[in-house]
């Protein structure tokens, strides 16, 4: 199947490309054992085949075996499948009445691993076991998460694309502020400039946050609308060839206000100290403690404790917003070469305001590099 028409500057994922994945999963496949692996209607699935569909209570994927690509698709939604873009493969259909998980069991073969997408809901692993027994029927994640979070150079263009057009709505949204407007309002421009860019969709989600409503990391309910002297908080993104943008910008329309300014300083200051802690082979949780020990020195936290860091202080990105590395604490996975990851280490105020700056890092062989240029000053983005 061709690919849809593409109008972007920078390439999309190519068949090749796709093609290598597999051949990837399948040494690794082979070095743990495993005789299949069963991607589910997940973004892996997307990963590997290049095919896009929605989870549903039908079982609709793709099995992976040493020298088959097969897809495993409802009877009545072959015709649908073989309108979009995928790999080459064959295609193997169950009727309504039938076990899809019968299906894979038979086409795995009677011995063997079977590897499950870690994507899958549970229902579908417990159709497996019943027919295959526990003891066949693994854990997929290490086998697929590994090689998502190695990001190639097209995958980091896309990203690296997608993070500019998201860093050009949040100028436009800056020059258009003003008080008395509404955060809905700004929603929609922001999902409106997005499509005029050609994202995938427009916005793939949007915070816009006025005011106390800043403390809350994820936004408040209901409507607001801006006043004089409100903090201001945009987080939003959008996809190109399924790959993410996310980034938050904080600050406010004026100068003056010493509280905000001082807090911005410490925010910015916090996330340059994630950017200088992300070496290669540092574990992805010291990134975290760089954050927390530098906001620690202003008197913020220790730990989750406000006024400071709530969450996180980063979390890898690709076809999922939210994927592998996290940089959290307790996590131990050693930063390597092609690893993407946002760098947004808030700090919460209570009931007062918050600041977050969000930019993304990705790892390459000389260490880490911006995909956007942080914000420059507490009244700017």
């Amino acid at each position: 199947m061709s690919l849809p028409a593409w109008s972007q500057p920078v390439a999309a994922i190519t068949d090749e490309e796709r093609q290598s994945r597999l051949s990837r999963l399948r040494e690794r496949m082979q070095a743990h054992g495993i005789a299949a692996t069963l991607l589910g209607p997940t973004e892996s699935l997307r990963y590997f085949t290049g095919l896009v569909w929605h989870l549903s209570e039908r079982l609709l994927g793709a099995l992976v075996t040493d020298d088959k690509l097969i897809y495993i698709v409802p009877g009545f939604e072959r015709s649908r499948v073989e309108t979009l873009p995928h790999l080459p493969g064959e295609i193997a259909v169950w009727e309504e009445e039938e076990s899809p998980a019968a299906l894979v069991s038979r086409l795995a073969g009677p011995t063997g691993k079977l590897a499950l997408d870690d994507a899958l809901p549970l229902a579908f692993y417990h159709a497996f076991t019943e027919q295959m027994g526990a003891a066949r029927v693994v854990d997929g994640g290490p086998l697929i998460r590994a090689l998502r979070a190695i990001k190639s150079p097209a995958e980091i263009a896309l990203i690296h694309h997608a993070m500019g057009i998201t860093l050009d709505i949040h100028r436009k949204v800056r020059d258009t502020l003003a008080p008395g407007t509404a955060a809905s309002e700004v929603v929609r421009f922001i999902d409106q400039q997005h499509r005029a860019a050609g994202a995938d969709g427009g916005s793939t989600f949007c915070i816009v946050s006025f005011g106390e409503a800043t403390a809350l990391p994820h936004g408040a309910d209901g409507e607001q609308i801006l006043q004089a002297g409100d903090v201001i908080l945009v987080d939003t993104g959008c996809r190109l060839d399924g790959y993410h943008s996310d980034l938050t910008r904080t600050y406010m329309l004026d100068e003056g206000n010493g509280e905000f300014e001082r807090a911005w300083a410490v925010e910015r200051e916090g996330q340059q100290a994630v950017f200088d802690a992300a070496k290669l082979g540092a574990p992805c949780e010291s990134l975290d403690t760089a954050a927390r020990n530098n906001f620690a020195r202003h008197g913020l936290g220790p730990d989750y404790r406000l006024p400071g860091l709530p969450h996180r202080a980063g979390h890898g990105l690709g076809l999922e917003i939210h994927e592998a590395p996290y940089i959290v604490r307790g996590n131990g996975t050693p930063l390597a070469s092609g690893m993407c990851f946002s760098n947004e280490p808030m700090i919460v105020f209570p009931g007062t305001f918050g600041v977050r700056l969000e930019d993304h890092i990705y790892m390459a062989e000389d260490g880490p590099h911006w995909f956007t240029t942080p914000a420059a000053n507490p009244c700017a983005v």
